[in-house]
Parts: C-alpha cells; structure tokens; sequence
C-alpha cells in the first residue's frame, strides 16, 4: 500500500495524520508512507521525528481581509498553490499512492487537489464541528469526508460521504497508564500541572502563566508545572518570569520549555492540564482522561474553540474560562481547587473517556484500506 498524508501548520494537524499513519505500519510494515507539508511550519519537525519522510511545498494560507495587502498576498498565495497543484500531480503520476488523507491546514489543498484531477482516491478529516476553508474547497470531490461530531454533517453537501469517526489522537494517549507514566518522570506523591497554548504558543496566556508563578512561589510551590512557551513565546517569556521574582532554572517544581514532545507520557502523569481548546487538545485530553482547564482562543474562525470547550465541560470533564475572564489570579485559584478535590478530578477523568471515541485512529485506517482497494 502506498498512502500520502498531507496536513500542516500546527500541531493539531500534523498530530492527528501521525497517529493514522502509525497504525497504518504497524498492520502493513512494508506499505510506504510519506507526508506533504508546508516549508517552515512545525511538520518539518514533528514528521521526520515521528520517523516519516516530508515533502514540503512552498505558500502561505487564504487572508479574509479586503485590504490592498490582503488582495496582493492572496493573489501570490493562489498563484503558490496552483504552483504546487502542478508539483504534486508530477509526483503523483510518478509514485502512484493508492490513497492521500488530508488532515488540514493550507498545505494540504494542492496534494488534494492534485489527487482528485488524476482520480486518485482522496479522504479529508475535519477536526472542528465547523468545516475550514480548505475542507470547503475539496470535500466535494472527496470519497469519504470525515468528521469528529454527529452535528457536522448538515454543513456538507453529500451526507453519504461523510462519517463520524471522531478526532485520531497518537495511540499512547490512549495506553499509556498514570502509574507508567508517573514512573518515567521519576514522580511519587508530587502535584503535576501541565500547561500548553499550541505549538506557537499564546502570547496573553504566556503571561498569565508567567504572572501566576510567584503566586505558586509565596505558596512553596505547591504544585510541579511543566509549561510550554511555544515557538513565539521562547525568547521573551522565560525572561518575564525571571522579572517577576522567579528563579526557574533553579526551581526544581519548574519545567519551562518550548514544546512537549512527549505530551502523552505528560498527560497520563499530570493531574491537572491547562490549554487551549483546539480540537486536537481537546481530544488528546479526552483520550488521557486528564481534568483540564480550558481557555479558548477568541482569535479563531468562529469561535470554534470555544465551541469546543462547551462540549468538554457539559460533560463535567473541564473547567471553561474565557479569555477575558482569565486573570493570574483567577487561573491560580481553579488550578487550586482541582488540586485540592480529588473525587472531583476522578469524576472529571470518567466523564472526559465516556465521552471520547478511542478508536478513531483504527476507524481512519479501515476506510484508507476501503479506499486504496
């Protein structure tokens, strides 16, 4: 079997293709895999250390600006795109793939495209209740459009194609036990906060988790907390816990770092995660069970992240603050009250799993077999 997957831009992107495709090798060890992503975003990290060979393309994404700037960039972006159209079906007459999954993010639009010109078979996964551009402009032409929630279906034309399979998240966040995972970090009895706003990182959440320390400082740090700045918040941020009266690096309870790579052992050992909302996030929570506090990007499509939030905590798996609401102060004390009700984390965990498809990964996998056959 011969399987492209194409995705890019962040984490929740890349992640989810990632999961597919590893399951993908372990029933087919001699199937070739490879991936097409964009030049300089995060999937020229995260493929190659997930051990997958990447093709990337050049562009940028769609501006919904009017502006004189925003007509020129797309102008340049379309022409990019239809550039990499050309790439990728040249590629594609000479490799063959049996099937290209795309799992979003604008890089995934030429590969797509390019597939379904040449009538080789195509699947697109929609990581949010709401579909984004790029799902748009090729779900019509699609064999099988996938979607992580029942209500998704009425925003698609041809509801025979499309089916519910939830959001694929990496096996280990499924199988990896808070007992094992506690055993790799070398942890005992210790509190263990983890907080991650996305693979670039959110500049207002940097600084309430910065200005949120030395509250967690005049406390004796009750609490370990392994945060990640993401790609924009490296330099600066570290610097303004410093300035506030934080001496992290020589703070054993403090782990300030740009990304986590390995989230799922992270996850399975901490009590508490706070972060965004993405669906990606949101699922890979869900899949850990861990009690979570979510604050949604206000900067998003419409508000999706939100909407995803709403959906965790009516579960009574999260705790919901918006961003506005999200003071240092504010964040300390929810982080506090969950830390201190451990029936109530325990109830948070049941309601996050019950609610989560587990197997969504292997479900993707059974409809790429479908399709290449």
């Amino acid at each position: 079997m011969n399987v492209i997957f194409t995705c890019g831009g962040t984490a929740g992107h890349i992640n989810p293709a990632i999961a597919v495709a590893n399951i993908l090798k372990e029933r087919y060890p001699d199937c070739r895999i490879r991936f097409i992503g964009a030049k300089g975003h995060m999937e020229e990290k995260l493929v190659p250390q997930a051990g997958y060979e990447l093709i990337t393309l050049s562009g940028a994404g769609l501006s919904r600006g009017k502006s004189f700037s925003a007509i020129k960039k797309n102008v340049k972006a379309v022409k990019a795109a239809m550039e990499s159209v050309a790439f990728c079906k040249k590629l594609f007459r000479k490799e063959k793939p049996d099937v290209v999954v795309g799992t979003g993010g604008y890089a995934s639009f030429p590969a797509l495209y390019a597939a379904q010109s040449l009538g080789i078979p195509t699947c697109v996964h929609e990581a949010n209740a709401l579909p984004g551009l790029t799902t748009k402009m090729v779900a019509n032409r699609a064999n099988k459009v996938l979607v992580c929630f029942e209500e998704s279906a009425a925003y698609y034309k041809s509801a025979d194609k499309v089916q519910v399979v939830g959001m694929p998240v990496r096996r280990e966040f499924v199988t990896t036990t808070r007992e094992n995972a506690r055993k790799t970090l070398g942890l005992t009895d210790e509190l263990l906060v983890v907080s991650a706003f996305g693979s670039q990182g959110a500049k207002v959440m940097n600084e309430t988790i910065a200005d949120m320390l030395p509250l967690a400082q005049k406390d004796g740090f009750p609490f370990r907390l392994v945060h990640a700045t993401g790609s924009f918040g490296k330099e600066w941020m570290p610097k303004r816990v410093l300035d506030n009266g934080v001496d992290y690096p020589n703070i054993p309870q403090l782990d300030i770092r740009e990304y986590i790579y390995d989230m799922p052992v992270l996850l399975g050992a901490a009590d508490v995660v706070i972060g965004r909302a993405g669906s990606g996030t949101c699922n890979e929570i869900a899949a850990c069970g861990t009690p979570c506090v979510l604050i949604p990007s206000p900067n998003v499509t419409n508000n999706h992240q939100e909407k995803n939030a709403r959906v965790l905590s009516d579960r009574g798996g999260a705790v919901l603050l918006l961003e506005k609401d999200c003071s240092p102060e504010r964040m300390y004390t929810e982080v506090m009250d969950l830390l201190a009700d451990g029936d109530r984390r325990r109830k948070m965990s049941k309601a996050l799993r019950e609610g989560t498809i587990l197997d969504s990964a292997d479900r993707i996998c059974d409809i790429v077999e479908e399709l290449a056959k």
